[in-house]
């Protein structure tokens, strides 16, 4: 059996990869956490009568961020929600999305998060999810993950949850499911415990920490997923489409649970509504 990728690449090129993404936390926090509860210079991406916001603070970070990128290893390929794909197919890829949930950052809610993952041929190896604002880093690679703040460090660990009737469950906003996945969301609600909204990948990173015991999604991207896979792979959690199987490089939908037992009894319900 082949080693993991995060061993094949070595604890010494993974350890400088790692303090790298952390570097580019710290310059994309620079450049985004001035226009936080400031002017952000809104904008609409999306047509008459639809809403898809983007704000300085997510072309500046990703600005910075892809800089940093370049001048470090400028072999490496990128892709970002704001700025496209450079060098797809490279050993080495970048996948960001600056602020990851920019209605919670214009509505002035810390529960945005800075993504960003690193693609080792063609497979998420290392990725971060960031809370600037709250000054908070979750870092990880499927060996290991640990959350970086101002108390210092410690490892991330999801917890037990056998039972799904206990579940706390997240999701970004109950309207982003339609049709039959409606349905299937509805019945996952009625079997967990409780069920919280609006937290976008924040709620990935409580999954991480063991404070959530599943996020269910749909519609992701590959910028609103791939950072988080490897820190909730070090952190002994799972990420699945709803029928159980990976997650693709196009996100879509998605279960991310800390109980396996959670995941698959999640699946279970959604799967009759799988695409």
């Amino acid at each position: 059996m082949a080693a993991p990728l995060h061993e094949t690449l070595g604890s010494d090129r993974l350890a400088a990869l790692d303090a790298f993404l952390i570097a580019l936390n710290r310059v994309s926090a620079d450049a985004i956490l001035p226009l936080f509860r400031a002017d952000h210079g809104i904008e609409n991406k999306a047509g008459l009568g639809a809403f898809d916001p983007v704000t300085k603070a997510d072309k500046g970070g990703e600005l910075a961020i892809r800089k940093l990128i370049s001048q470090r290893y400028p072999e490496h390929g990128v892709i970002g929600e704001e700025f496209g794909e450079d060098r797809p197919d490279a050993e080495f890829v970048w996948v960001l999305d600056p602020v990851d949930g920019t209605r919670a950052f214009v509505a002035g809610l810390p529960v945005w998060t800075t993504l960003i993952g690193l693609r080792y041929q063609g497979e998420p190896v290392l990725g971060s999810i960031g809370q600037p604002y709250i000054g908070e880093i979750f870092i990880g690679h499927a060996g290991a993950a640990r959350l970086i703040s101002a108390a210092g460090e410690r490892p991330l660990k999801v917890r037990a949850c056998p039972d799904f009737a206990d579940a706390i469950i997240a999701t970004t906003d109950s309207a982003i499911f339609a049709g039959p996945e409606r349905e299937a969301w509805g019945q996952v609600r009625k079997a967990v415990r409780l069920a919280r909204m609006g937290c976008d990948a924040y709620a990935y990173a409580m999954v991480a920490l063991g404070t959530l015991d599943m996020v269910i999604e749909t519609g992701l991207k590959s910028w609103d997923i791939e950072a988080a896979v490897p820190v909730l792979a070090g952190a002994g959690g799972t990420i699945t489409d709803w029928r159980g199987d990976t997650v693709g490089r196009d996100g879509g939908q998605v279960v991310i649970a800390g109980d396996p037992a959670c995941g698959a009894a999640a699946v279970a319900l959604l799967s009759g509504a799988a695409k």
